[in-house]
């Protein structure tokens, strides 16, 4: 039983531990291990699901107002929540907040009209098209373009790694516009997908299995009343985002850790050996208490940046630094329930395995590990 007495930290409210109770009690009873090879029906299930029972209302923020009606501590609540019961079910979530994000915080009131009552609903899947082939973490090598012709915009290039990818309603996509040299020269915009032009190029097979494709762009003609923000301005639109969001990740370890913590306890005390049980250990005692230790570690750090931007504080460097902290600490307990487990850690589909499989992409996208420090450096140096 995974320990709640986080919950009355003060960077929550009452209705931020209401909100843990019921989405534990729902999850619990609507959210199973799914073991099928059609991801993307499951995926399609879950945010159908999710949009149901009024949790993806969360994620989208609201339909009319900007970026203050996110409360970024109740994603990551629902993230850390979802991941201790189902990642998928978690990615369903996360992707619908990712994917519209940009919307809520940069959209008109029409576009905000027109796609964050469906995405909320679970009546439209969305996704966040930024990556491409030579232009991950370096956003401003992004090659793909976007010429104005009139009144639209004409896209040509291609995304990958992009999540969703094939069963998407919509991306929000990012696109060269030449405004100026660099980040300074990319915007923002919302491609539905079955605008001509427009294919899935490719589907990408990962180590822990969710939607994920490369995109391709060929003359594709998007409306310039669906660019989000200024002309130029899309780096600054896709950072708020991440912002928001990268926060959000570190919960989702958050919650794989926490989990994995909760497995390793009880395989701990049921575990007997030499006439005693595992846990009776001095090794295995140490081991939980390290793990225990690096799961509050990453709470505080996660919880702080949630809270300081709920606040309207910059969290730039509070969010790449719980990113990294979290998502790295989690790879370290998960890794160390594995070893606890045994040969059944390794066994396709055990608990410890899938969550071994689960953690590993969190600490690359959204920034890896290593780009999480070069942020926090540049953020310090800056301050100083």
């Amino acid at each position: 039983m995974t320990d709640k007495s986080y919950l009355s930290w003060p960077f929550f409210e009452p209705r931020h531990a209401e909100l843990e109770r019921e989405l534990d009690a729902w999850a619990a009873a609507n959210v199973r291990d799914a073991h099928g090879h059609d991801v993307d029906a499951q995926c399609r299930d879950l945010v159908r699901a999710l949009g149901a029972a009024g949790w993806l209302r969360h994620a989208v923020g609201g339909t009319s107002g900007a970026g203050a009606a996110i409360d970024t501590r109740a994603i990551c609540l629902i993230r850390e929540t979802l991941a201790r019961h189902n990642g998928l079910a978690d990615f369903a979530f996360a992707m619908q907040g990712l994917g519209s994000g940009a919307i809520s915080l940069f959209g008109s009131v029409e576009n905000r009209r027109e796609y964050l009552p469906r995405v909320a609903a679970g009546e439209a899947i969305a996704a966040f098209a930024l990556s491409e082939p030579e232009a991950g973490s370096d956003v401003a090598a992004m090659q793909c373009a976007a010429v104005q012709e009139g009144d639209h915009y004409v896209l040509n290039g291609e995304k990958t790694w992009i999540s969703n990818g094939g069963i998407a309603d919509f991306y929000v996509v990012f696109a060269r516009t030449g405004e100026q040299p660099g980040a300074r020269g990319i915007s923002a915009f919302i491609v539905d997908a079955n605008t001509p032009g427009f294919e899935i190029a490719e589907r990408i097979d990962v180590i822990a299995p969710h939607p994920l494709a490369r995109l391709r762009f060929n003359n594709v003609r998007v409306p310039a009343a669906k660019r989000l923000g200024e002309a130029g301005q899309g780096f600054k639109v896709a950072m708020a985002t991440l912002d928001v969001f990268r926060t959000s990740v570190a919960a989702a370890a958050l919650g794989f850790a926490r989990r994995a913590l909760d497995e390793a306890m009880a395989r701990a005390k049921g575990r007997k050996m030499f006439g005693q049980t595992l846990a009776d250990f001095q090794l295995t005692q140490a081991k939980l208490a390290q793990m225990a230790t690096g799961v509050d570690s990453s709470a505080l750090l996660t919880y702080r940046a949630a809270w300081q931007r709920d606040q309207g504080g910059k969290v730039t460097k509070e969010a790449a630094m719980a990113k990294m902290t979290a998502t790295e600490t989690a790879q370290q307990v998960i890794d160390a329930a594995v070893q606890m487990f045994g040969g059944l850690g390794v066994v396709r589909e055990q608990p410890v395995e899938r969550l071994y499989r689960e953690i590993r992409a969190l600490r690359i996208y959204e920034g890896a590990t290593e780009v999480q420090q070069l942020i926090i450096a540049r953020e310090m140096l800056r301050e100083a």
